[in-house]
């Protein structure tokens, strides 16, 4: 896949493709639909298929100091555009000047000039431009005039019956419901980042953490998790991990730190994946270390448990 990022050019072979259009920060199942429509469209009119997201989300230019909230960071956005089969994906730089384009001239100026685009897919509630002024029938209006079709996909609902949304899925993980959030996603909620060193009291304990920080994900329920990492060699590993304050530690620092059953190695400064696949219990301050250590056999435990059940449903 190609991938563009900002005011690069765009190659040649990329003009006249069908582009899905959107933030899709999550890439959940309402925004598969709408990629996969533009693969649809894209295979009929023999061009490229085409994903457009922004960077940051608009919330981050128009709201610094809302809460984190990011599903999907930019890289692991692409990294699933890629395996879900897309030819190219631009990312375009969502700052001021960004944000004050007419409607109008975003398509003129966007769509129609520097993409060269034949075709746009969205969801039906997209909007765009300044003050989030266009919709989807203006993209249809200005398509007769470009000459580009545009579509607008339907929200897609989930097994309770409820729309697929980020709001939605960032609701669940708040309530440490990870299933939810998963079906809603396709896949589990993973964090990505890189290995920083901790107070290293889980390798005195004989369970040595890998520790990442959150930075704009969308905060889960804290508590401690049953999680399964990718590294970088490519090895998958279940463990068990606490999300939260840390309140055994002083001072407090927000982490993920995840404990991988059965694996040993050197993961400082290397990014790796985590995914949260079961919350587990709450976190709690324990009466010293010992009590310590044997809360987190228990915790083993239990993720091991909800680790082969979720196996045995997939």
């Amino acid at each position: 896949m190609i991938r563009i990022q900002g005011d690069d050019p765009l190659p040649p072979e990329l003009h006249g493709g069908v582009a899905a259009l959107g933030n899709f920060d999550g890439f959940h199942g309402g925004h598969q639909a709408v990629v996969g429509m533009a693969q649809a469209r894209a295979r009929a009119k023999t061009g490229p298929s085409i994903v457009i997201t922004f960077d940051p989300h608009p919330v981050r230019l128009f709201k610094p100091d809302a809460p984190p909230m990011t599903l999907t960071t930019i890289p692991q956005r692409l990294d699933l555009f890629e395996r879900f089969g897309l030819d190219a994906t631009v990312v375009l730089s969502f700052d001021r000047n960004m944000a004050r384009l007419s409607p109008k001239d975003f398509i003129r100026d966007v769509l129609v000039e520097r993409l060269r685009l034949k075709g746009i897919v969205t969801g039906e509630d997209f909007t765009f431009g300044a003050r989030a002024a266009g919709t989807t029938d203006d993209l249809k209006r200005a398509g007769a005039v470009y000459e580009f079709d545009a579509d607008a996909v339907a929200a897609v609902n989930g097994a309770a019956g409820h729309r697929i949304s980020s709001t939605r899925i960032r609701a669940a993980l708040a309530k440490g419901d990870m299933v939810t959030a998963a079906r809603m996603l396709t896949r589990p909620f993973t964090i990505r980042g890189e290995v920083e060193h901790g107070a290293k009291l889980g390798r005195t304990l004989g369970t040595p953490t890998a520790n990442l920080r959150l930075h704009q994900y969308a905060r889960p329920l804290y508590g401690v998790y049953a999680v399964r990492g990718h590294l970088p060699d490519g090895k998958i590993v279940d463990g068990v991990a606490n999300l939260g304050i840390r309140p055994m530690i002083e001072p407090p620092a927000e982490l993920l730190e995840s404990w991988f059953f059965d694996w040993s190695g050197d993961l400082y400064g290397k990014t790796i994946d985590v995914e949260l696949i079961a919350w587990l219990r709450e976190e709690r301050k324990l009466d010293g270390l010992d009590a310590l250590k044997a809360q987190i056999k228990r915790d083993a435990e239990a993720a091991r448990a909800a680790l082969d059940q979720g196996a045995r449903r997939r």
